[in-house]
């Protein structure tokens, strides 16, 4: 009798470190990218030289958006001016404006990440200033010194390929969970893990090297519960131990149609340390939504309640793509036996 797909996936999943919290405790939250970074400095930077010259140039523009500007923010320490200062912030800042009063809206349709513009406009200047010194000194010494541009080209065309966010077909169907990014499928089946019923989880981990799309996005729709972020190591992310000893961000979701705990894994490699989420507690999300990124080759995760799998739909050495790939289809509900 041939074996169903399941229990195909459980007798070939490649081996995983426990699904454990880390022994090490969670650190605060200060932005999307918590872990900051040499262009998220400049970025920050930047944002703060750009608001002091619109306060003394553009006083009229100021009052305008602070009169737009929505919510509430007690004691706010975040410099919130116009909707591109709740870029870095927005995860942990009450202030927000309307799609309609947000200018800068457009950027967001742009087929780019719009957490990696940073980087984009600093490597794009990088290697336009070495360009034009090889242009100089093939004009100069001697014209086949042009191909030296190879040098800067590819690689240029490369970060522009890394940073790509294109648009995704979300599937319609209610019992499915979609991969929550682009990559190769590492391993599929139960892990230990006490905060889900029966202390058992069912764990799908994804790698994905420097030459997938690195947005990340919600395979479930329901409601944020928690962030947490653990600073740590960058061993390689197809190591075992990498879920529990790397650098790593967890989303929780409470599951809209089942009631279930989700939990995504934003995970950081050996090249990738910049892990970026801009979900809000408390926030209701769709299936499908962008929530973040991780800038360079790394892993993710994504665990439901072992109770919960109805099928599974994936194998490991399979390639998905986040948001339009069904891993698993779920139950409707926890079992009676089960509860969440």
């Amino acid at each position: 009798m041939k074996p169903s797909r399941k229990a195909t996936v459980l007798l070939s999943m490649a081996p995983t470190a426990p699904s454990i919290p880390p022994s090490r405790p969670s650190s605060p939250i200060s932005s999307i990218q918590p872990g900051g970074g040499f262009c998220f400095a400049l970025e920050r930077a930047w944002g703060c030289w750009r608001r002091a010259w619109l306060r003394r140039f553009r006083p009229g523009y100021v009052r305008r958006m602070a009169q737009l500007r929505q919510g509430h923010c007690l004691h706010c320490p975040h410099d919130i001016l116009d909707p591109r200062d709740l870029k870095l912030y927005r995860n942990v800042c009450g202030y927000w404006f309307r799609p309609e009063d947000d200018p800068f809206a457009w950027r967001g349709r742009l087929p780019l990440a719009r957490a990696g513009f940073a980087e984009l406009l600093f490597f794009s200047a990088l290697f336009f200033l070495l360009s034009a010194a090889i242009v100089l000194l093939g004009i100069v010494v001697h014209p086949l010194l042009l191909l030296l541009m190879l040098l800067t080209v590819a690689p240029w065309l490369f970060v522009v390929s890394f940073f790509r966010d294109p648009r995704r077909v979300i599937p319609a169907d209610p019992d499915a969970l979609v991969s929550p990014a682009d990559g190769t499928v590492t391993h599929v089946g139960e892990t230990n893990d006490p905060d889900f019923p029966g202390g058992r989880a069912f764990t799908v981990s994804i790698f994905l090297s420097v030459f997938n799309v690195h947005i990340n996005r919600l395979p479930r729709s329901g409601c944020v519960t928690a962030l947490r972020y653990y600073p740590g190591e960058f061993l390689d992310a197809r190591a075992a131990e990498c879920s529990i000893r790397n650098e790593q961000f967890w989303i929780d979701l409470r599951d809209a149609r089942t009631g279930g705990l989700v939990r995504i894994k934003q995970i950081a490699g050996a090249i990738a340390r910049r892990i970026v989420c801009w979900l809000r507690p408390n926030e209701e999300v769709q299936a499908g939504e962008r929530l973040g990124m991780i800038k360079f080759g790394s892993r993710t995760e994504v665990s439901v309640p072992a109770a919960l799998v109805q099928e599974v739909l994936i194998q490991v050495g399979d390639r998905v793509h986040g948001g339009s790939t069904i891993l698993l289809r779920l139950k409707e509900s926890l079992p009676p036996e089960s509860p969440p």
